[in-house]
């Protein structure tokens, strides 16, 4: 696992995984997020999907990697790129109660957001959530494309297992591999 693609959902769980291998691994972590809306002198600005490639490209010829984010199609380069792609799929009762509890950390100032954590993004991380669910079939299939390269996490325990080891096969734990 040197060149990794964390991919899911608003709250599945993307960034902590992305530090926490970051750490352990050594390897340096980027947030797509990032790459899509990046900070200037006059605020934050959206990049062309053309150059959101063109960044990631550059990234990728420094050396290894970990992205971490939510599928675009400017994003698609990445499952060619990585040697490991982690889809991050806790159920979605979860991932709604940690999209309350992230708006409620934010407005409380215990976490930290580059965009402003008022009801109209709540409700569009609800809205991007279900959008997902409803698209998943297609999501599902391109994800099957790169299915020997696949990992998906469905739990902590699940989780757990990603952390302590870099092979990972099917298992009652919520680990499927390959």
């Amino acid at each position: 696992m040197r060149k990794i693609f964390i991919i899911g959902i608003v709250a599945s769980g993307k960034t902590t995984l992305a530090k926490r291998l970051s750490t352990q691994l050594g390897i340096p972590w980027h947030e797509l997020d990032s790459i899509v809306h990046h900070h200037t002198l006059d605020g934050r600005n959206k990049r062309t999907p053309e150059e959101q490639v063109e960044v990631i490209n550059d990234i990728d010829h420094s050396g290894d990697w970990i992205f971490e984010g939510v599928h675009r199609e400017s994003f698609n380069c990445l499952l060619d790129m990585a040697d490991t792609i982690i889809f991050l799929d806790p159920p979605l009762w979860k991932r709604k109660i940690r999209i309350l509890t992230r708006y409620i950390k934010q407005n409380l100032g215990l976490e930290h957001c580059d965009y402003k954590p008022d009801i109209a993004m709540l409700k569009m991380m609800y809205t991007w959530t279900s959008d997902f669910e409803h698209n998943r079939p297609v999501f599902e299939a391109k994800l099957n494309l790169y299915s020997h390269k696949v990992t998906r996490v469905t739990n902590s325990e699940a989780l757990d297992k990603v952390l302590r080891s870099e092979r990972v096969v099917e298992d009652s734990e919520g680990v499927i591999h390959g």
